[in-house]
């Protein structure tokens, strides 16, 4: 990988979605986002560009009891915050704009986030407020009904693109995915979460190893490392408020996403030294397979690779070229995220495979960057 480039940020120019007039005052309603909890809709806005796009506005709290708990100094609004947001977005313009209908069920085929300039995404004295440009790349249609949509998005804060995001959703009739789902269990009936016992066998991981607080947000047990291959079981938070914010009859694509990224965190920890409290994941990957079921143990492995070290420029810091694409840090005369802005800039790829039964789930591709605070 070539880390030879290096130019200044130059400053944005007006934006095409200046004009659109994004509204934050108040969110949508949660019923077009599929939540029930008012308090877990992030998207406030949609508004339409042309048939194959349009913008939406998400508002990021400040405190969370999820999204919000990390060790992570100065902190950073969380990855998967912003691929919820993505997610709600997604959706309702599914509803909106696509004629998808609300009691469809979806089904989550891959989603991607790559983070570009950390500074904007601090967390600051007040809310932030993400603009969101959503293209629609592929759209799947069955008689004269959208059963898909594919999406490729760029994430602004303010004059800033500061990501990207990918994602896919699949849509079926009520009808449609209970014979999918039946076909899937062997003609088993759907479980469902609000039955799903609270406890997990086996023994939860202390919070600080994955970058966290508070206990309950904690989803590995029995997690260890041999060599450079962390390993542990999900444990499925049914009563979490906000990863099964409403009943669900499989494991969320979310849930799995959270536990990976939780791995990952432990692996580099314990294999690399790279401590939770300053990693950063600045790219997510992730492919799904097949449905998680609610009853089933869940595995996961993570495989460290090399780490990777971007020298920096004695002078002023700006753009580097790295194996996620461009990461902007902060120019001469900000605060500095990064320890005395000419240190090395380190990141450590990791890879996660979700199983069941020895099926796999998923792919989940991180890129975990190392923020040393000096």
């Amino acid at each position: 990988m070539s880390t030879t480039s290096f130019t200044r940020r130059q400053p944005q120019a007006a934006t095409p979605l200046d004009d659109l007039d994004l509204d934050f005052s108040r969110t949508v309603d949660r019923l077009l986002v599929h939540r029930d909890a008012l308090g877990e809709v992030f998207l406030t806005d949609l508004r339409r560009i042309d048939d194959e796009s349009y913008a939406a506005a998400a508002q990021l709290p400040r405190s969370h009891a999820y999204y919000g708990d990390h060790q992570l100094r100065p902190s950073f609004h969380d990855p998967l915050l912003l691929l919820e947001a993505c997610r709600q977005a997604n959706l309702a313009g599914a509803h909106r704009f696509y004629g998808v209908a609300e009691d469809d069920k979806f089904i989550l085929t891959h989603l991607r986030l790559t983070l570009t300039h950390l500074p904007s995404l601090v967390v600051g004295p007040a809310p932030l407020p993400l603009v969101m440009r959503v293209r629609v790349v592929n759209r799947k249609e069955r008689d004269g009904r959208v059963t898909g949509l594919d999406y490729a998005i760029e994430l602004w804060v303010d004059d800033t693109v500061v990501g990207t995001s990918e994602m896919g959703l699949r849509f079926k009739t009520p009808t449609d995915y209970l014979t999918l789902r039946l076909n899937n269990r062997g003609g088993r009936a759907l479980p469902s979460s609000a039955t799903l016992p609270h406890v997990t066998p086996g023994t939860p991981v202390p919070p600080h190893l994955v970058g966290r607080h508070a206990a309950q947000n904690v989803v590995l047990v029995d997690a260890a490392t041999t060599g450079a291959t962390g390993h542990a079981a999900l444990r499925t938070p049914a009563d979490h408020p906000s990863m099964f914010d409403h009943p669900q009859d499989h494991l969320p694509g979310m849930v799995i996403a959270e536990g990976a990224r939780q791995l990952a965190l432990f692996t580099a920890l314990d294999v690399c030294g790279m401590s939770a409290a300053k990693v950063f994941p600045t790219d997510i990957d992730v492919h799904f397979t097949r449905f998680g079921e609610l009853e089933d143990e869940t595995v996961l492995t993570a495989e460290a690779n090399e780490r990777v070290r971007i020298p920096s420029e004695p002078t002023d810091p700006g753009v580097y070229y790295t194996q996620g694409g461009l990461l902007e840090l902060p120019e001469s005369g900000e605060e500095s995220l990064w320890n005395g802005g000419g240190a090395a800039l380190e990141q450590l790829p990791v890879r996660v495979e979700a199983r069941q039964r020895d099926e796999l789930l998923c792919v989940v591709n991180l890129t975990l960057t190392r923020v040393s605070l000096g």
